[in-house]
């Protein structure tokens, strides 16, 4: 099993214990999330997500962490749930060719992609997103590693953008069911 097979592996180990502690358990949520864990582990369910959705980026597994440490509110709230959306579909359009220009190839070669990640940084450390900037900075140093050969794949999966259109649905049905009960 190489490098990247094994943290795919634990990674949605940890991604699943972070959606089991979503149910409120109480003063059990720190042994049920050891649980879930192990068990997504052990019969099967980390492998078989792991077949399923690919290689989780290094920032879902981040969020996944504070969610199991019990970080609220979660950074990916509404607001950057949309604009990781918007930038997903984007992404995802040119990607499978729709135009000319393949953003993904940019990632074998990232330099330009570190430059603009540059003002991203600022930025996040200006308004003082420390979560965020914490997030990149990990990111960052994942790629480093050697373990993705692609740095939209440390920064950008298929199940984060599930993961955003979830909070985005959920804030929806939210502000529908208040807008009925006025």
């Amino acid at each position: 099993m190489n490098a990247l097979a094994a943290y795919g592996l634990l990674a949605h180990a940890l991604i699943f214990g972070a959606l089991i502690v979503l149910v409120p358990f109480g003063k059990l949520r720190a042994r049920v999330a050891l649980a879930a864990t192990t068990l997504a582990l052990i019969v099967g369910i980390a492998p078989s997500m792991h077949a399923y959705f690919g290689t989780p980026s290094l920032t879902l597994v981040a969020l996944a962490m504070l969610q199991l440490a019990d970080k609220t509110p979660s950074p990916l709230g509404y607001r950057p749930a949309i604009g990781l959306l918007v930038f997903a579909v984007l992404f995802y359009a040119a990607s499978l060719g729709f135009g000319s220009f393949d953003p993904y190839a940019l990632g074998y070669q990232p330099e330009l992609m570190l430059a603009a990640l540059l003002p991203l940084g600022l930025g996040l450390w200006w308004k003082r997103q420390d979560v965020w900037l914490g997030i990149l900075a990990t990111d960052l140093v994942g790629y480093t590693s050697g373990v993705f050969a692609n740095l939209w794949d440390v920064l950008l999966d298929p199940l984060l953008v599930l993961l955003a259109l979830a909070v985005v649905a959920r804030q929806g049905v939210i502000r529908f069911i208040a807008s009925r009960n006025r």
